[in-house]
């Protein structure tokens, strides 16, 4: 039987481009988004048999166990869980409101410790081990101008995947992350143009260099992370 998937933010961009390639190399992929629409339109282009459409806020704990219920209630196993939902706000110090922290540490941050127990609690349910693999970012290991909030999400993300890591090693589950720099994503396109109004000239030229970088290629290396070899 064909293995099973979860990924957050799997309607659009890099989320969308990994449950594309899962669904390639042969899983059942339960496409979590926050927006109905999204996730339906994402499994319409997927497959309707070897993709799920489920729907959850990543910052609300119990909507996101309620989701991962209903993706191994329609698949009947779980076996690897990519926490990439997250949302990358652009942030000059004397910009940043409580409510704009708020959002994005619930998401960035809480997304990721809500897939990681909803993951442990299925995994351990079903009786066997599994992966976690968690999204953080070039921004999360060199800090990136005028992302102090984002970057400071990515950070934190890092620390709970090496946390966890040990954590979880002695019931059979390994964790891992990603650090996509710049992509060619809507996320990516939204921070380009609001960081290209404070330096536009430095930051166009190296985002037509970058931008070339296409979701898909992030894909490589998360195949090689749900590889038994990387436990």
């Amino acid at each position: 039987m064909s293995k099973v998937a979860i990924v957050t933010g799997a309607g659009q961009g890099i989320g969308f481009a990994i449950a594309k390639r899962l669904v390639e190399d042969g899983f059942r992929v339960g496409v979590l988004d926050y927006n109905a629409e999204t996730a339906e339109k994402a499994v319409a282009e997927l497959s309707a048999d070897k993709a799920f459409a489920v729907v959850a806020d990543v910052s609300k704990q119990a909507e996101v166990a309620a989701a991962f219920q209903k993706v191994v209630d329609h698949f009947g196993d779980l076996n690897v869980v990519i926490n990439n939902a997250g949302v990358a706000p652009t942030t000059p110090l004397d910009t940043i409101t409580e409510e704009q922290f708020q959002r994005t540490f619930n998401i960035n941050v809480g997304g990721v410790i809500w897939g990681a127990q909803a993951a442990q609690a299925q995994f351990k349910a079903l009786g066997h081990g599994g992966k976690i693999i968690n999204a953080t970012s070039q921004a999360g290991v060199v800090g990136n101008p005028n992302l102090t909030v984002y970057g400071g999400t990515k950070f934190v993300v890092r620390g709970i995947t090496q946390t966890l890591a040990r954590d979880l090693a002695d019931s059979g589950i390994t964790v891992n992350a990603y650090a996509p720099g710049i992509v060619k994503t809507p996320m990516m396109f939204d921070i380009s143009h609001e960081v290209g109004k404070m330096l536009v000239k430095m930051m166009s030229r190296v985002c037509k260099l970058l931008l070339k970088i296409l979701p898909s290629n992030v894909c490589q290396n998360l195949k090689m992370l749900q590889q038994p070899l990387a436990s």
